[in-house]
């Protein structure tokens, strides 16, 4: 059945007045072209929608249905207007994003203060790896992503909005613990545990222990970062994550951050989505609160916890 919805909009309105004189005034069109309109709803229906007795016109039985269906139409448009409206106001709507599985130490922080502002907003957050989070972006399944530095050969927009230093962990009875400006290539001599291959982290250790010159152990691989964390602490190696990573186990006592010369390794995090990418209300306010507030509500840990008396330093991100 092919109509449109100016036809249902005329139907609707003679039907409403049982006129088509009436109709025609209301709608600011000429009866001929009413008439017309309706006839060719009538023609698309397959039955007649209206019958005339005497100088009156009546629903017939398909007209009243028409009128029903017509009304319902009429309030899911209304509806969907609202809702745009609102959309447009940033009252409601659905914010999808994808952040790298290091991020998730402080995304949740900063969702949670956005749907503060925003109540009615839906968030969908998908929490992954590298390879994952550039195939939501090429396959346009997240509105926004957080991770690491991106990759230059693809068709993104990114933008950096926060330090993410990297900085070497051990157990607090490590024998470098305390240690001060230990050489690069003293690591050369520990075990390292690492993040699974194409990590962003993995990735990024990679690249500059060789631009450095230093060749470290890494027999033994870990899928996450909370993994590596508690290796760290059983006495299994050292590790490089994130500083954002390691809040609870500094003040806790539980790691310790060695004091490695040229450490911390300085890398940024980045909002990154399609060039060219049109967004909704609600991922445009989103992207604008990650890049204005986002060092005003997440803090890197520091330590100033019982590792720090024991070391007796500052946190290297800080120095």
């Amino acid at each position: 059945m092919n109509l449109t919805l100016r036809q249902l909009r005329i139907f609707e309105a003679v039907a409403r007045h049982l006129s088509y004189t009436r109709a025609s005034e209301e709608l600011h069109l000429t009866q001929p072209a009413v008439s017309m309109q309706i006839k060719q709803l009538e023609q698309a229906v397959g039955l007649p929608l209206f019958e005339q007795l005497g100088k009156r016109i009546y629903l017939t039985d398909a007209g009243r249905e028409m009128e029903r269906y017509s009304r319902a139409i009429t309030a899911l448009l209304q509806e969907a207007s609202h809702v745009f409206d609102e959309l447009k106001g940033l009252k409601r709507g659905r914010l999808t994003i994808a952040v790298a599985s290091t991020a998730n130490y402080f995304v949740p922080q900063l969702l949670a203060t956005f749907c503060q502002r925003y109540p009615e907003v839906t968030v969908s957050l998908n929490v992954t790896n590298r390879k994952q989070l550039l195939q939501a972006l090429m396959e346009n399944e997240a509105d926004l992503v957080i991770m690491g530095q991106p990759p230059g050969n693809l068709d993104l927009a990114a933008e950096s909005f926060m330090e993410n230093p990297l900085v070497v962990i051990a157990p607090p009875n490590h024998a470098l613990a305390g240690a001060r400006a230990i050489p690069l290539h003293r690591l050369e001599q520990e075990t390292f545990l690492v993040r699974e291959q194409g990590s962003g982290t993995r990735l990024a250790m990679e690249r500059w222990f060789r631009e450095n010159g230093v060749t470290l152990l890494t027999p033994m691989e870990m899928s996450s970062s909370e993994a590596i964390k508690q290796g760290v602490e059983a006495g299994l190696g050292l590790g490089l994550l994130s500083l954002h990573t390691l809040e609870m186990e500094l003040a806790l006592g539980r790691l310790v951050i060695l004091d490695v010369e040229r450490f911390p390794i300085l890398r940024h995090w980045y909002i990154v989505h399609r060039e060219g990418k049109r967004f909704s209300a609600v991922a445009q306010a989103f992207k604008e609160f990650i890049l204005n507030e986002v060092t005003q509500i997440v803090a890197l840990p520091t330590l100033g916890s019982a590792a720090a008396q024991r070391t007796g330093k500052q946190s290297p991100a800080h120095g």
